[in-house]
């Protein structure tokens, strides 16, 4: 069997399979229901669904709803030794799957193809598997990814999780394993060292890029975080 990848819909009226493969699914719009192993439920848009091969499973889904499906041969090594169902993917894999999605519903092209699967390989590769995450959480770091740019407090925040300030911080932490602004600042430091390896923005576009309108406040942060400048990295 090659490795695939490929747009699917899911009947509402499920029944239950198996394969010899491996399968990812990856919700794009809608929600799947699926039960696999000791799972049971709804897997949205951000996560994402393992099948081991020859494990039994079930899935429906409105018609409307739409996925990306990986067959797969092998897992790669982080899948294989994690007991993780169903985890949250991050940006650049999200974003990869609809580029995914307009080439394979544009074109037939058996070598970029297997070099999209490839690229996905090592998307998921990179994945830290962080389980299913309370829906509240989930609109929050949506809401974070999407504003990256903009100042952010927790007020905010927990407005969007539809808790209290206290209660937000409380879940945020015991289901990421890390503080809200712990979790803001690694966002805007990893893409603040993309951005100074991949392109030529002055630093202080870059700093406002990552949410810093201050040249000055964003080269502590940067410091402090990285053990270097900015400037000095960029050199």
């Amino acid at each position: 069997m090659p490795n695939l990848l490929s747009i699917r819909s899911y009947s509402a009226n499920p029944v239950s399979h198996s394969h010899e493969f491996n399968q990812i699914v990856l919700p794009l719009r809608g929600v799947i229901n699926i039960h696999v192993d000791d799972f049971s439920g709804k897997v949205a848009p951000r996560e994402c669904v393992v099948i081991r091969a020859n494990e039994k499973h079930l899935f429906a889904a409105e018609r409307e709803a739409r996925f990306i499906v990986a067959d797969m041969r092998n897992l790669p090594n982080n899948l294989i030794s994690s007991e993780q169902i169903v985890f949250e993917i991050n940006k650049p894999l999200l974003n990869y799957l609809l580029f995914i999605e307009s080439q394979l519903e544009n074109q037939i092209n058996p070598l970029i193809e297997q070099s999209m699967y490839e690229t996905f390989y090592l998307l998921l590769e990179s994945q830290n598997l962080l389980p299913k995450l309370d829906a509240r959480i989930n609109n929050a770091l949506l809401y974070i990814t999407e504003h990256i740019t903009e100042p952010l407090n927790i007020a905010t925040l927990a407005e969007v999780a539809y808790l209290s300030p206290t209660q937000f911080k409380k879940i945020f932490k015991a289901q990421l394993g890390v503080t809200v602004l712990e979790h803001i600042t690694q966002l805007r430091m990893e893409k603040a060292q993309a951005l100074l390896t991949h392109t030529d923005y002055s630093l202080q576009i870059v700093g406002e890029k990552v949410g810093y309108k201050d040249l000055s406040a964003f080269s502590r942060k940067f410091k402090q975080y990285f053990g270097l400048s900015p400037k000095n990295f960029k050199n």
